[in-house]
C-alpha cells in the first residue's frame, strides 16, 4: 500500500543528482575578468590572439587564474579587481597601439568561478539581473522623424527613376521633410504620374492639381506605411544593438522596446560604462566605388606610395591595399537586403544584395560601362574605411540583384551579409537616461534576498517540525529539495534571476509547504476517524492530491498570465513563480511520499506515526508526538 517500486526511487535519485549538479555552480561566485573580442570585421579571434594576450600579461607582471579562448573572444580571469584593471591596460596597449583605430574591444567583465568539470557538463550558474549583479541601464530615444525622412528620400529617388523609364516628363522633383512634390507642364503628365504612383507606390498617397502655370503632385507617406517604417526602424535598431552588444560579451542583456520610439538596454555585469556607450553609439556606412586600374594606382598599391589625384587608399581584409576613386557610386541607403548564399555556377560562398530602384538603375549603368574592371565595396566605421570585397565586373548587372563572391568562407559570407544588412542604425538614437548600479549594491541585494529566503526556509522548517513532528521534518526535507530543484531548473534554462525573482522564490517556499500541510492534515483526519496508520497515510496522500492539483493549476494560470502579458520585473517574478509551482508539485507530493514510504512502508504492523497531536472528538488528547491507531 505504502511502498514505492524501485523505478520511482530511481527517478527521485536521478532528480536529486541532476538538481545537485546544476545547483552547484551558483555557489562558486564570480571573479573579475578581461574580455577581448573583435572590434572590426577583419579582426579574427583565434589562438594567436590568445597567445598575444598571455604575452602581454606576462610582460606586465600580471598573473591570471586562467586565459581561455571561446568562439568569439579571449577571456582572462583574475583574483582581484586591481589585477583586472592592470591587465586591461596592458592588453589594450599591446593589441590596440593605435587608439584612434582599435582593432579589438577590450572590456571588463565578470566570469563564473565554476570548475571545469561542471562547465564540461554544461552546468552554468544562473544569470543575474541588473539589480543583483550591477551594471548599466540606458534608455535610448529613436528619431522616428529621421527614419521617415530617410524613407521619403528613398521614395523620391525611386519615383524619379520610374518616371524616367516611363518617359513621363516633369519640371522637377523636390522633397520637403516627408513630403515629395512633383511639377508638370500639363494635366496629361500629371495624370500619368498619379497612375504610376497608385500602381507602383502603395506606401504613398498623392493629391494633384494646378499650381500657377504648372501642375503639382504632392505625395506623402500613408499613416499605416509610416507606422510600418517606424516599426521596421525600431526592430532594425534593436537587431543592430544586439549585434554590437555581443562584442561586450554580456550575459543575458536586456534589449527591449518601450513605447513607440524608445529602447531600453540593460547590461548586467558591465563595468566599462564608457566602452558600452561607445559600442551602442557606433555607426557603420556602406559605399560602392570603382577601383582605379591605372598604372600609377597599381604602383601606389604595391609600394605604398602617393596615390593619384582623385583617389584614396584602403586596405582589404587580408591587408592588401586597394586604391579606389573618391566618387561614390552607391551608399548603404540604396541597399534593401543582404543575405548569405552560394554562387550558382562555382558553388562558392557568396553574398546576395538587393538594391532599391535608384540603386538598381545606377548599378546597371555602371556595370555596363565598366566590364572587366574592379568595383570595391567599402564599410566605414568611426570614420575608418576598409574594403569588404573588390570583385571584378564580369557583365552588366540589372534587376537590382547583386552578388558578391570570391575568396570567402561560409562564415565570412554570413558575417558580411549581417554587416551590410544591419551594420548601421535605421534611425539615429540618443541616450536620454543612464543609470549605473555598482557591484556592491548588487551584492547587497543578493545578500538581502538570500537572507530572506534562508530565514523564511528556516522558520517554515522549524514550525513544521514542531507542529507535525517527523512528518513535519519530512516536509522540511521536501522543501529543501524543492528549493534545490528550482535553482537547478533556473540554471539549466539559463534564466535571469532578478530581485523580484528572489521574492518569487521566497513566496514559492510558502506555497510549496501548503501542499504538505494539506497532506498532513488529511492524514490526521483519517487517524481521527480510527483508520489504521498505513491506510491513513495512503488516504491522506490520495485524497489531498486533487485539492493540491486544483490549487496549483489555478495559481499557475495566474503566473502564466503574468508571464505572457508582463514585462521587466513582472516577467522575472512570473518565471520563478511558474517554475516554483512545478517543482513544488514534484517535491511536496512525489518526493515527500517517497520519504514517508521509505520510513513507514516497510513496517507491516505499524501501530503509530509521528505526526503531532491528533485531536479526536469526545476523547482525551493523544500523546504529543504520536498518533495511536485503534
Amino acid at each position: 500500500m505504502n511502498r514505492y517500486p524501485a523505478w520511482k526511487y530511481a527517478i527521485i535519485a536521478f532528480a536529486l543528482l541532476v538538481g545537485a549538479i546544476y545547483t552547484l555552480p551558483n555557489f562558486f561566485g564570480e571573479s573579475p575578468a578581461v574580455q577581448v573580442s573583435a572590434g572590426k570585421t577583419s579582426t579574427k579571434i583565434d589562438s594567436g590572439t590568445e597567445t598575444r594576450v598571455t604575452e602581454a600579461l606576462k610582460a606586465a607582471g600580471v598573473t591570471p587564474e586562467v586565459v581561455a579562448l571561446d568562439a568569439n573572444s579571449v577571456k582572462a580571469r583574475f583574483d582581484t579587481p586591481d589585477q583586472q584593471l592592470a591587465a586591461r591596460d596592458a592588453i589594450e596597449k599591446a593589441l590596440n597601439p593605435d587608439k584612434a583605430d582599435p582593432a579589438y574591444v577590450v572590456a571588463l567583465n565578470l566570469l563564473s568561478r565554476s570548475p571545469s568539470w561542471l562547465s564540461a557538463l554544461h552546468a552554468m550558474p544562473m544569470y543575474l539581473g541588473l539589480d543583483l549583479r550591477g551594471g548599466v541601464h540606458f534608455m535610448l530615444q529613436v528619431d522616428m522623424q529621421a527614419a521617415l525622412t530617410k524613407k521619403a528620400e528613398s521614395l523620391a529617388g525611386d519615383i524619379r527613376s520610374v518616371l524616367r523609364e516611363k518617359n513621363v516628363r516633369h519640371n522637377g522633383i523636390s522633397r520637403e521633410g516627408q513630403t515629395i512634390e512633383l511639377k508638370f507642364r500639363d494635366q496629361a503628365a500629371l495624370q500619368q504620374a498619379q497612375n504610376i504612383l497608385t500602381d507602383q507606390f502603395a506606401d504613398l498617397q498623392g493629391t494633384g492639381g494646378p499650381s500657377g502655370d504648372e501642375f503639382k503632385l504632392t505625395a506623402t507617406i500613408k499613416p499605416e506605411a509610416a507606422r510600418r517604417v517606424q516599426d521596421q526602424a525600431l526592430k532594425q535598431n534593436i537587431t543592430t544593438l544586439h549585434n554590437r552588444i555581443n562584442e561586450l560579451g554580456v550575459a543575458e542583456p536586456v534589449i527591449q522596446q518601450q513605447g513607440l520610439d524608445r529602447i531600453v538596454v540593460q547590461l548586467p555585469g558591465v563595468q566599462d560604462t564608457a566602452k558600452a556607450k561607445d559600442i551602442l553609439g557606433r555607426t557603420a556606412t556602406l559605399e560602392i566605388r570603382l577601383v582605379d586600374e591605372s598604372t600609377a594606382a597599381r604602383a601606389a598599391e604595391l609600394n605604398n606610395g602617393a596615390v593619384p589625384f582623385g583617389t584614396e587608399r584602403y586596405l582589404e581584409r587580408n591587408g592588401q591595399a586597394v586604391v579606389v576613386k573618391k566618387q561614390v557610386i552607391l551608399t548603404g541607403e540604396n541597399l534593401t537586403d543582404a543575405q548569405a548564399g552560394f554562387d550558382n555556377q562555382t558553388h562558392e560562398a557568396a553574398v546576395h544584395l538587393t538594391l532599391d530602384a535608384k540603386g538598381a538603375r545606377v548599378f546597371r549603368d555602371v556595370t555596363r560601362e565598366n566590364i572587366n574592371k574592379r568595383m570595391a565595396i567599402l564599410l566605414f566605421e568611426k570614420g575608418k574605411g576598409e574594403v569588404v570585397t573588390a570583385p571584378v565586373i564580369r557583365g552588366e548587372i540589372g534587376g537590382g540583384r547583386v552578388q558578391i563572391s570570391g575568396r570567402m568562407t561560409t562564415a565570412e559570407a554570413s558575417d558580411t551579409a549581417l554587416l551590410l544588412r544591419a551594420g548601421s542604425l535605421a534611425a539615429p538614437m540618443e541616450i536620454i537616461e543612464e543609470r549605473t548600479i555598482g557591484p556592491s549594491l548588487g551584492a547587497d541585494n543578493i545578500s538581502k534576498g538570500f537572507h530572506s529566503v534562508a530565514w523564511g526556509f528556516a522558520v517554515i522548517v522549524a514550525f513544521m517540525a514542531l507542529y507535525y513532528m517527523l512528518f513535519g521534518l519530512f516536509s522540511g526535507i521536501a522543501l529543501a529539495v524543492n528549493l534545490m530543484l528550482l535553482v537547478a531548473v533556473l540554471s539549466m534554462l539559463q534564466a535571469t534571476l532578478t530581485l523580484p525573482g528572489m521574492a518569487a522564490m521566497a513566496l514559492a517556499l510558502g506555497m510549496a509547504i501548503d501542499s504538505n500541510v494539506l497532506i498532513n492534515e488529511r492524514v490526521r483526519e483519517e487517524l481521527r476517524l480510527g483508520v489504521s496508520p498505513q491506510a491513513a497515510i495512503n488516504a491522506g496522500y490520495e485524497r489531498a492530491w486533487a485539492t493540491i492539483l486544483d490549487s496549483n493549476i489555478t495559481t499557475l494560470i495566474a503566473g502564466v498570465a503574468l508571464l505572457a502579458f508582463g514585462s521587466g520585473p513582472v516577467r522575472g517574478f512570473a518565471v520563478v513563480h511558474c517554475l516554483g509551482i512545478l517543482t513544488s508539485m514534484f517535491s511536496a507530493v512525489f518526493f515527500s511520499r517517497g520519504l514517508v514510504n521509505f520510513w513507514y512502508g516497510r513496517q507491516k504492523k505499524l501501530k503509530s506515526v509521528s505526526i503531532g497531536t491528533v485531536w479526536r472528538p469526545g476523547t482525551a488528547t493523544a500523546p504529543a508526538k504520536t498518533a495511536q491507531a485503534n
